[in-house]
């Protein structure tokens, strides 16, 4: 499968016994939507809810919707019906924002066959696809298998070692924050939080390689990446605020043919604690 497919390309695919559709809709915090609720209200035939949010995440964790166990990622995947030869495509509400974290969590946990629709909910009604309401009806279980590939998911010392030079392989970090955040002139919206940046970090906003809730074509995302002074080889490692945008990043390089960006779960959140003072941190442009 390719990384994205259109509403044209997956209503011609409805039907298909393999494909597996999920909402993976989630908002920020001050967002007053409900995504559990819009499902109810709107949602793909046949669409489960993937919740990485509240449900498929690691509870032991203190930061945001951080990467489950393996085994805990693996339950979650069969009791949605997911199987080795499921064809998943995911989506979210807002177009493009959080479907992408849903994806690279399947990408991590070793199933290559995933997709989103590029533009979401609002290009698929656009598109005249058909809608289901209603809560979702349960699947029978599948048999997926998690296969953790350490290629995709970068720690805490995964970034320090980067910043530091340290690296066994050239790395590059870059951010999709906000340019404000990413400087340090505007407060994180989390508490608790320093301002600015990774040392060495790049900047491109997520929101730049969107248009009108769509990616843009592959030639758009290579020279947004060269423009942001990021190799088009070697090791690149995304973060933002807590691994969501970052996951938009790592989207939209696979669709333009760029290298597989790693995400740093942990993200600001976890990178820019005041109680993580051996986490640096730089203020400023790029």
């Amino acid at each position: 499968m390719t990384s994205l497919i259109s509403p044209q390309d997956l209503i011609a695919r409805l039907g298909d016994p393999d494909l597996i559709l999920l909402d993976a809709s989630w908002y920020m915090p001050a967002d007053p939507r409900d995504p559990e609720a819009d499902f109810e209200t709107a949602h793909l035939p046949g669409a489960k809810r993937f919740d990485f949010d509240s449900k498929i995440k690691d509870h032991g964790s203190d930061l945001p919707h951080m990467m489950p166990t393996p085994e805990a990622f693996e339950a979650a995947a069969r009791a949605l019906g997911i199987s080795a030869t499921s064809q998943i495509v995911i989506y979210d509400g807002a177009g493009i924002f959080a479907a992408p974290r849903a994806w690279w969590m399947f990408k991590a946990m070793g199933h290559d066959a995933v997709s989103v629709l590029n533009g979401g909910l609002p290009a698929w009604t656009a598109a005249g696809g058909p809608i289901e309401t209603g809560p979702e009806t349960a699947a029978a279980p599948g048999d997926f298998t998690a296969r953790p590939a350490a290629e995709r998911l970068a720690s805490a010392k995964d970034v320090l070692e980067a910043v530091n030079g340290q690296a066994d392989q050239p790395t590059a970090i870059v951010d999709a924050r906000g340019a404000p955040r990413f400087e340090g002139s505007q407060p994180e919206p989390r508490p608790g939080l320093r301002s600015g940046h990774m040392p060495g970090a790049r900047n491109i906003p997520f929101d730049q390689v969107l248009s009108d809730g769509k990616y843009r074509d592959a030639a758009d995302i290579r020279r947004i990446w060269a423009a942001a002074g990021l190799p088009d080889q070697g090791r690149i490692i995304a973060s933002c605020g807590s691994g969501v945008t970052a996951s938009v990043l790592a989207l939209a390089a696979e669709s333009a043919g760029l290298p597989t960006v790693t995400v740093y779960d942990g993200s600001w959140s976890e990178w820019g604690q005041d109680s993580r003072p051996e986490l640096p941190v730089a203020t400023g442009a790029a």
